[in-house]
């Protein structure tokens, strides 16, 4: 059996999972194992009845799979800030990919007056780092709750190249700059490149200057280049058809972020694009990440308002009292247009109703969709997905909607994700790899929080353990915080 541990070369482990439903993650069938842990490693999977071990779990009924990766966040600054990662650990995450959408912590040097997305969130101008190696070691010294795999943003490198003289395309000795920043960063451990084209940091910046740092990648192995593409709205099949020939003329695997058809007039256009996808796919590397809601959530920008038919401010720092209100309430308020409340408001966060339902299910279904959940930390009143992303996954659209099955859903959160990111020791539960797991019940497995209340735990997660250590015991986290950094290399 793979993955499989004879009885007979295991006599003894530090923990032993009972009778657990095993959700490998690769995508096979579901079968009923034990699974045993010594350190941080997987050392048995299996009919285990003879080992002896310092601590058991009795898990029937129970589900175990590999713990969860988030394949897109921006938690950078909350691995740091808030290491505890509640709003993580409680929904089974035990790995984060962070520096998404062109703005990471590192390689970074803080600038004055940087447009959005740099008010993305409240603390993306407080802390920078310049080199990788400088934040593996705040990551090392504040040992949070998860793991993380940093990506170099592009946006992030024009501002410590170019400052806030942001409107324009870089030079080529920037470019030239930018590539060695990013060279080094890879070097380092970062996982790859991130571009946040549809934000005024990178607007200006020519599809030919990502493709000259998109080659930097080239030379540093299971590295990846993910982008939010210039236009999620009216402009995405041409925003689409711009990543995949970057992706191609860079000659590097790509990954399309948070993908989506925002505003009524494009509804419906996921069947072009998944199509343009799959047209792709046949030729080179290439593959997205979802969030299983119809809403989505930035900066507040005029630029977006348009295509939402309600908007929410969830955070503005001239008028933190309209935190959580509506947008348009706001504006009758005030006596102005949604853009001239938009304008006062600024810097604001906000979270756009922008998306229909059956796009969202139709990537979500897509076999190159991996599950991201894009939350913002340490905003006001955050979209709920910081919170219930991978149950909202697992609960409603897996058990109750049957979108695809449990297998599926826990491949799109694990393996697929761990294989796309080069996190080659983990993401399935099989012997040798590292011992992230979480234990749940399929059949009450929920996501609580919503728009109303979006700081809320799910239910139905018994158990998170990260490098073989208890993060969540019996629904409760333990506080213990045993993440790492996760570099290109096993460890």
């Amino acid at each position: 059996m793979p993955g499989s541990t004879r009885k007979t070369t295991l006599e003894e482990c530090d923990l032993l999972i009972r009778n657990a439903s095993v959700i490998d993650g690769t995508g096979g069938s579901i079968r009923n194992a034990d699974v045993a842990v010594s350190g941080d490693e997987i050392v048995g999977v299996g009919p285990l009845d003879g080992i002896r071990a310092q601590a058991e779990i009795e898990s029937t009924g129970l589900y175990l799979a590999p713990g969860f990766i988030d394949a897109h966040t921006h938690d950078d600054w909350a691995l740091l800030r808030t290491p505890d990662m509640s709003f993580k650990v409680t929904q089974g995450v035990t790995t984060v990919v962070a520096g998404n959408c062109g703005i990471s912590a590192a390689p970074f040097r803080v600038q004055e007056d940087l447009p959005d997305p740099f008010n993305v969130t409240p603390d993306v101008q407080s802390i920078s780092f310049e080199t990788v190696t400088e934040y593996r070691r705040a990551i090392k010294d504040e040992a949070p709750a998860v793991n993380v795999r940093l990506l170099a943003g592009h946006s992030s490198l024009r501002a410590t190249v170019m400052g806030s003289d942001l409107e324009r395309a870089a030079t080529s000795a920037e470019i030239n700059q930018m590539a060695e920043l990013l060279d080094k960063a890879l070097s380092e451990g970062a996982a790859g490149l991130s571009s946040g084209l549809d934000y005024p940091a990178a607007m200006a910046a020519p599809r030919g200057e990502v493709v000259m740092l998109a080659r930097v990648l080239r030379h540093h192995p299971n590295t990846v280049y993910t982008t939010h593409v210039r236009d999620e709205g009216d402009g995405v099949i041409e925003a689409i058809k711009e990543a995949l020939t970057t992706g191609q003329r860079a000659d590097v695997p790509l990954i399309l972020s948070h993908h989506k058809c925002a505003g009524s007039r494009n509804f419906g256009k996921s069947k072009t694009t998944l199509a343009m996808i799959d047209a792709a796919r046949a030729k080179a590397e290439v593959a997205m990440d979802v969030y299983p809601y119809t809403a989505s959530s930035s900066a507040l920008m005029e630029r977006f308002i348009d295509a939402a038919k309600d908007v929410i401010v969830i955070w503005s720092a001239p008028h933190p009292e309209v935190g959580g209100r509506m947008l348009d309430d706001i504006a009758a308020e005030w006596g102005v247009s949604r853009e001239e409340a938009c304008t006062k408001l600024k810097p604001a966060g906000a979270i756009y109703f922008d998306m229909d339902e059956e796009d969202v299910q139709r990537i979500l279904q897509h076999p190159a969709s991996m599950i991201g959940s894009d939350g913002l930390p340490g905003t006001e009143k955050p979209h709920p997905r910081l919170w219930g992303t991978f149950p909202r996954v697992l609960g409603h659209y897996t058990r109750d909607l049957k979108l695809f099955s449990l297998a599926q859903a826990v491949h799109k959160m694990t393996g697929l994700t761990a294989a796309k990111f080069g996190l080659t020791d983990r993401g399935e539960v099989a012997v040798g790899k590292k011992a992230d797991l979480v234990l749940f019940d399929a059949e009450t497995i929920s996501d609580v929080a919503d728009f109303d209340a979006p700081e809320q735990p799910a239910k139905g997660i018994h158990y998170v353990f990260v490098n073989g250590q208890v993060t969540l015991s019996q629904g409760h986290q333990t506080h213990t915080r045993a993440g790492r950094f996760l570099n290109n290399h096993k460890q």
